[in-house]
């Protein structure tokens, strides 16, 4: 199926909520193409700090109380989530995510101060982002061509 048929006027019209996502949508490989819109990502120095992926770990993390079933939650490894959060860790003055050692009682993760203010930042920076961009995303999808069948 032709991605940019999932694109309709709601969506567009839904970016003064929450579902933010990519335009990626109308490319070739479709990762997400239930979210539509900007795909934000901050890049600080030569990496991106924050962005869609690392945001929804951070979120995922608050709300699970474990990196691993983060990891899970949104389909990647524990590897990889541990990774990103490492990466997380190693780029801001301070970590933004704490991890405790297994064990008997289990391990866990939590965000520190700075993490819980760095996802908030981040979110705050998608609304003014789609606020800003909505009436121009909604000329963007109304000019698309209509797929040929």
């Amino acid at each position: 199926m032709d991605a940019r048929r999932q694109i309709t006027p709601p969506c567009v019209a839904a970016l003064a909520g929450r579902a933010i996502a990519c335009f990626a949508c109308l490319m070739p490989r479709v990762r997400h193409p239930d979210r539509l819109g900007l795909h934000l990502r901050v890049v600080l120095g030569a990496t991106v700090a924050i962005g869609p992926g690392k945001a929804e770990l951070l979120q995922t993390i608050a709300a699970t109380g474990s990196i691993a079933a983060a990891g899970r939650r949104m389909g990647m490894s524990y590897k990889r989530a541990w990774s990103l959060a490492e990466e997380m860790n190693a780029m801001f003055a301070a970590p933004l995510v704490e991890a405790a050692k297994g064990g008997p009682g289990g391990g866990g993760a939590i965000l520190t101060p700075l993490g819980a203010r760095v996802l908030a930042a981040y979110r705050r920076l998608q609304d003014a982002a789609a606020a800003a961009g909505g009436s121009d995303l909604a000329m963007l999808q109304a000019s698309l061509r209509e797929p040929t069948p």
